[in-house]
């Protein structure tokens, strides 16, 4: 079976499960699952149960698609996404989003956690991601294109949808939560990256480092999703001042981060409710 196959046979069962298609579809990062909870939950749809997909293997994401209603929009969250470093293909690790777009989903909403490379970052703050830098060696357009999905060369000049972010920026100020904005790094992982690496990732221009978001943001892009995007800054990734990290370090500070991300997200679908 051809990944075409596999997209349409795994959106075609989820349908199945589903009463309703949302607009929007938002991606938890590690510890952001705290999203979910201000969702009302119709339908859980686990990884395991849809055909050809991946399951999630990495620490804090569970593996499951939420329908649900949050306020009056109607939305899917992904609750664990899948990584690079996970042993996935780009095509693999993209999966969810194909099948949102062949869902109908027109908004997608990406968080993750990331390390503070702007020495003006503090943890616990969200990134209103602006751009982004591909440093993952690959992309998951590679290979055939599929025309009836998106063009060959699709523009990337607003990744991340201008619209979007300035109702973000209205949004957290509305509700006096710091933000930061800026442009997210991706490297494959699973390690956290070395003092130069850190260093050359400050001079290329990026605020924030991270292992994920990246291929999402390129698929949804060529499917032609609008993209909003927020990092939660979980530690500072300052190449002079760098202390040992780890993996649960990060998740503690992005669970605290995530209640403010929900609250921007519930504003932001407050804002744009009346054109989904």
């Amino acid at each position: 079976m051809d990944y075409v196959e596999k997209i349409k046979k795994a959106t075609d069962f989820v349908k199945s499960k589903i009463n309703h298609i949302p607009k929007v579809a938002i991606v938890l990062g590690s510890g952001l699952g705290c999203v979910k909870n201000a969702v009302d939950v119709f339908t859980k749809v686990r990884y395991e149960e849809i055909p050809n997909f991946p399951v999630s293997t990495a620490p804090g994401h569970v593996g499951e698609m939420i329908f649900g209603k949050w306020n009056e929009t109607d939305v899917v969250l992904m609750n664990g996404r899948f990584h690079y470093y996970e042993g996935y293909s780009m095509k693999e690790v993209t999966m969810p989003i194909r099948l949102f777009q062949l869902l109908g989903i027109e908004y997608l909403f990406v968080t993750n956690a990331a390390g503070g490379l702007n020495h003006a970052f503090v943890p616990g703050h969200p990134m209103i991601i602006t751009d982004h830098i591909n440093f993952m060696g690959d992309n998951p357009l590679v290979g055939k294109n599929v025309d009836e999905w998106g063009a060959r060369f699709p523009d990337m000049s607003s990744a991340y949808n201008p619209e979007l972010i300035t109702i973000a920026e209205e949004s957290s100020k509305e509700l006096g939560i710091e933000y930061y904005k800026g442009v997210y790094i991706a490297f494959t992982g699973p390690t956290f990256e070395t003092p130069a690496e850190l260093k050359m990732a400050r001079y290329f221009g990026a605020d924030a480092v991270g292992m994920s978001t990246v291929p999402e943001v390129i698929v949804a892009n060529h499917g032609g999703l609008k993209v909003l995007g927020i990092s939660s800054i979980t530690d500072r990734a300052i190449p002079d001042d760098l202390k040992p990290l780890t993996a649960e370090e990060v998740i503690e500070v992005a669970n605290r981060t995530g209640e403010k991300i929900a609250k921007i997200f519930e504003k932001v679908l407050d804002k744009i409710k009346e054109r989904i």
